[in-house]
């Protein structure tokens, strides 16, 4: 067999407060890109917005006093020491943050726009690949129900640039296809399949989830919470037949909680490193992409079984639509 193996780490970031400056926060993930470099990686992964605390749980009025949350260059003079570790230890990253830029919309009229941004940064400090978050969960007004809120709809614009793919080179690989999602993107096997028709062999998953579910729309036990979000990714790694490298901050973040659990996920659907504590920490695994042939040669040979003409409903509507009512032919 022709292993083609890549050491990923999850580079877990406990709490980033509210008045908590940049500096810390990018001294805090240098030390653990170094973290990680030592024990072999050659591919680190930071959570979602990974530079500030998670502000969509914070209402203000007008938007525009969001902005100081927001990235308007990449790098920056504040994210530049996180390019020069990787440039020092040869190590490519991932990395979450809010992106504020002056693009032209879908009318082509150039305007300020805000997005929920990751990047893939290769060992020498390019920018290999964005993507911007498609599934944006919450609300966007203030909701008097919730204890805490959910904002990334007020303060974010759905993702522009679908689910890119790129093949790159990685640690001492040649080329890797690499593709990323963020946090509420991971529940939507839609996004999983699109990566998986492009080949991705390595998925970079950042994420802040709280604890508690706070939609006020019915009971999720606690545990269920970490469960679903391991369930979907497991699942997305089966299904693709590919790894996933699952990035979370953890513990509580401006008195909200948040559950951490980052994970490495292998083809087989299998969990094989998770962090196990809620602040800064570095797991683990090596990645030895011959396992992704299993799968996709097999029961996930997309060239052989898939049937895109009985999948019209995935694209063709939003909404569910309920079924016709049976009627008894006899009455």
């Amino acid at each position: 067999m022709n292993h083609r193996s890549l050491i990923v780490a999850c580079a877990q970031l406990g709490p980033i407060q509210r008045a908590e400056p940049r500096a810390v926060a990018v001294a805090r993930m240098v030390r653990l890109m170094e973290r990680a470099r030592a024990r072999g990686a050659e591919f680190v992964a930071f959570p979602e917005l990974a530079l500030t605390t998670f502000f969509p749980r914070h209402y203000l009025e007008r938007i525009e006093d969001a902005d100081a949350w927001f990235e308007t260059s990449m790098p920056s003079d504040e994210t530049a020491p996180l390019f020069a570790a990787a440039r020092r230890l040869g190590v490519g990253f991932h990395l979450g943050y809010a992106e504020r830029v002056i693009e032209a919309d879908a009318t082509g009229r150039a305007r300020p726009r805000r997005f929920n941004t990751a990047i893939l940064v290769s060992p020498a400090g390019d920018i290999l690949l964005k993507y911007r978050k498609v599934h944006l969960p919450g609300h966007a007004e203030y909701d008097p129900r919730r204890n805490v809120q959910h904002l990334e709809k007020r303060y974010f614009e759905v993702g522009n640039l679908g689910f890119p793919v790129i093949r790159a080179p990685m640690g001492a690989l040649p080329g890797v296809n690499l593709g990323m999602m963020i946090c509420n993107d991971r529940r939507w096997p839609e996004a999983w399949r699109v990566l998986g028709l492009q080949g991705v062999e390595l998925v970079a998953l950042g994420y802040n989830t709280p604890s508690l579910n706070q939609e006020a729309g019915g009971f999720e036990a606690h545990h269920l919470r970490v469960f679903h979000s391991h369930l979907s990714i497991q699942a997305g790694c089966y299904q693709n037949a590919c790894f996933a490298v699952a990035t979370a901050k953890a513990g509580t973040e401006d008195g909200c909680e948040l559950f951490g659990h980052s994970i490495i996920v292998n083809p087989q659907g299998e969990i094989i490193a998770q962090a196990g504590t809620w602040d800064d920490e570095v797991i683990t695994a090596e990645c030895d992409f011959a396992m992704c042939t299993l799968g996709r040669t097999t029961i996930f040979d997309f060239a052989k079984h898939r049937r895109p003409e009985a999948y019209a409903p995935i694209t063709g509507q939003v909404g569910a639509v309920e079924p016709p009512v049976w009627g008894d032919p006899g009455a």
